[in-house]
């Protein structure tokens, strides 16, 4: 695959309706930096995706001014404003609130559908916004590794939304392994049930898909963004898009981010030279597995032992097994999701937000306790990722800790592990020059086709 690809220049953005609310609305000014103002004032935040899991959005930036609200669904749109910023005007392309309110805006929210959080994010980036997205940050690996770009070349604040990075837990976590509480670590296996198609997030529909009217309060066309154009179907929208590959990407994109954080972070899981689907049940072109069990294999990096990661998602059949090998009584059972770490020394467990640091075994974790923990190396974070952003842009946080540096990396091996689980086989990895070398037929998903207008990032490869 040609990773420079040739610069395209972006078509000049038809305003359609600069907004759906009319009237006269003054935007309040952001004070940090200004003579005489303190770090302390109020952050200028919009929302890209004003319903849904904006919820979590909303929570994080909370005392903040929400200046702006931008959803493709005139419905969402109209509650969230009620109900969450009053104030607030509103956008339904997000292009248009950024041509016409983006110098007055600090920070951008993004939480859109996986498959628009790219466009949204350096959209906002190339108008200097510091920007916070929901995991998994992109859909596909280019793009993961143009926000990295990105972040370098626009120098703004950023930060990805696995919660259970700002956690106290996985710095513990860390802090235990960094002390030598566990020796060397060679496997690991990170664990959750899921995809359910019963829902909320997940549907399974009947195949072949039939196409359905577009609601009239969804402008359908932005709601597809970057993606060619496909027949309307009612589970796209709003909820259960993450079944389909095209739009999501499964349990994966679902859970890996919160899950598989603890042991990518701690360990530095970043560049596996090999991915390969052990085993993979149900799935297609149009839908994602219903469980997989992936091996990431992994050099030794500095000081860390070369390593075996293993992802499993599904049915009971397809988790880790056997207790009584990672030190559990062997009457007991193993948890139903989290990680779990063999080392040398000791065997380690976080739960599935990458929390709840353990040694396996009780008795030992007893004896552990009573020895005192190693003293605190991490600084600790409070109320989210959102409202550790809103503090990296006042001044009072140097950098948050999901930012792109680490989001784009470590949603590369999630990417890397969903290929694998659509096409089957190993997958050899030549992450220096973002390659596929033993299946270069692959190499075309490494950066998916985009529609006429939706072009963003290329002038950063040339």
């Amino acid at each position: 695959m040609n990773n420079q690809p040739i610069k395209t220049s972006r078509r000049s953005f038809i305003k359609k309706s600069a907004a759906i609310g009319a009237g006269t609305f003054v935007l309040p000014s952001f004070s940090i930096g200004k003579p005489g103002q303190s770090a302390n004032s109020k952050v200028n935040v919009a929302m890209i995706g004003a319903g849904g899991i904006a919820s979590l959005a909303y929570q994080g930036s909370r005392g903040e001014n929400i200046v702006a609200l931008c959803d493709v669904d005139s419905q969402a749109l109209g509650k969230a404003k009620q109900k969450n910023a009053p104030g607030a005007q509103t956008f339904e392309d997000f292009r248009v609130m950024l041509d016409k309110v983006g110098k007055e805006i600090d920070m951008v929210c993004v939480n859109t559908p996986d498959h628009t959080h790219f466009a949204a994010t350096i959209a906002a980036m190339e108008r200097n916004i510091h920007v916070f997205t929901q995991k998994p940050l992109t859909h596909n690996i280019w793009q993961a590794r143009t926000l990295k770009r990105a972040k370098d070349h626009y120098k703004v604040h950023t930060n990805m939304g696995n919660q259970g990075h700002t956690s106290g837990g996985i710095r513990i976590m860390r802090e235990w392994y960094e002390a030598g509480v566990f020796g060397q670590i060679d496997e690991v296996h990170s664990f959750i049930n899921g995809p359910n198609w019963n829902g909320p997030y997940f549907t399974r529909p009947r195949l072949p898909l039939q196409e359905a009217p577009v609601p009239k309060h969804l402008d359908y066309d932005l709601w597809l963004g970057q993606n060619e154009h496909v027949p309307f179907h009612k589970l796209y929208h709003p909820r259960t898009w993450r079944g389909f590959n095209r739009f999501g990407s499964g349990t994966l994109g679902d859970w890996w981010c919160h899950v598989a954080d603890a042991p990518v972070w701690i360990l530095g899981l970043y560049e596996p030279v090999s991915v390969e689907a052990v085993e993979v049940n149900g799935g297609s072109d149009i839908l994602v597995a219903d469980g997989m069990t992936l091996r990431y294999t992994f050099k030794k990096r500095g000081t860390k032992e070369a390593c075996v990661f293993y992802w499993h998602n599904g049915v009971t059949s397809l988790m880790p097994k056997d207790p009584a090998a990672w030190d559990y009584d062997i009457s007991s059972k193993l948890p139903i999701a989290g990680t779990l770490y063999k080392g040398e020394k000791m065997n380690g467990y976080t739960d599935k937000r990458s929390g709840g640091p353990r040694i396996t075994n009780r008795e030992k974790m007893i004896a552990f306790k009573k020895a005192g923990h190693p003293a605190p190396k991490y600084p600790r974070v409070k109320n989210g990722p959102i409202a550790e952003l809103v503090q990296v842009v006042k001044g009072n946080i140097k950098e948050a800790g999901s930012n792109f540096d680490y989001a784009s990396p470590f949603t590369e091996v999630m990417l890397l592990g969903w290929l694998a689980s659509r096409y089957g086989g190993k997958i050899e990895w030549d992450a220096q020059n973002m390659r596929i070398t033993n299946r270069p037929e692959l190499n075309v998903h490494l950066k998916e086709p985009v529609r006429k207008g939706w072009e963003y990032g290329e002038s950063l490869w040339t």
